[in-house]
């Protein structure tokens, strides 16, 4: 079955610096971790909660997009993606 993304809520985890996310693939949840690198520009100097959110709800259909192929590839029930993976 396809991944998908049914539940919208998101949580920024300030001490790994990233939001965490959901998706379901039919069986189970899946967790994502998106790394704040992977979300922000480089020259952000600070990854802040808002700065890391506002980019994430930009960037959400992109950010479903790698999820899903991370998840095609491997089926795991937890996976981070970083900035290689947006490449």
């Amino acid at each position: 079955m396809a991944l998908t993304f049914p539940n919208p809520s998101r949580r920024f985890d300030e001490t790994r610096r990233g939001v965490h996310f959901f998706g379901h693939d039919g069986e189970a949840d899946v967790q994502f971790f998106v790394e704040a690198s992977a979300l922000l520009d480089a020259k952000a100097s600070v990854a802040t909660e808002t700065k890391c959110l506002n980019a994430f709800d930009a960037a959400l259909g992109i950010i479903h997009d790698v999820a899903a192929e991370a998840h095609s590839n491997c089926h795991r029930t937890i996976y981070v993606l970083t900035a290689n993976d947006f490449r």
